[in-house]
């Protein structure tokens, strides 16, 4: 999230973040909760889950240091579409999408920044989930 960033881009923008620190279990948010924020994982693991049919819940992804989510709220602030808690003790750093959007009045140059490296991030798992689901498509065509 930070690649390409000064130590002056990161002091500035340590301004309107606030670091949270986390225990097992606890969950951050839930699924079709409202969008508020994103988080940057300083420390710890975070298990992003969906809901199924019947209640079952399923494990998306597993994330660890260095790694975001959430970050679909701070460009469109709609209701979050699965559900992350900590499954191990964490340090998050979070950015709330109304502090966003004072950094993008503030200081454009720096939020455009930020923002180029989330779309990435975004871009680069839309590609994975791609490429995971054309896999599992051909295997599913040979099984049968």
């Amino acid at each position: 999230m930070l690649r390409g960033f000064s130590e002056a881009d990161v002091k500035a923008l340590a301004k309107v973040c606030e670091l949270r620190t986390m225990s097992e279990g606890t969950t951050v948010f839930l699924e079709n909760m409202p969008g508020e924020a994103l988080f940057l994982v300083r420390k710890g693991t975070i298990r992003i889950s969906k809901m199924f049919a019947e209640g079952d819940e399923k494990t998306l992804v597993v994330l660890g240091p260095e790694d975001i989510f959430g970050e679909m709220a701070v460009i469109d602030g709609l209701p979050r579409s699965a559900t992350a808690r900590i499954a191990e003790d964490a340090e998050l750093i979070s950015l709330k999408k109304k502090d966003f959007e004072l950094l993008s009045q503030s200081n454009a140059q720096l939020a455009f920044k930020l923002l180029s490296n989330i779309v990435m991030v975004f871009s680069k798992r839309v590609r994975e989930a791609s490429e995971e689901h054309r896999d599992m498509l051909i295997w599913s065509l040979q099984a049968s």
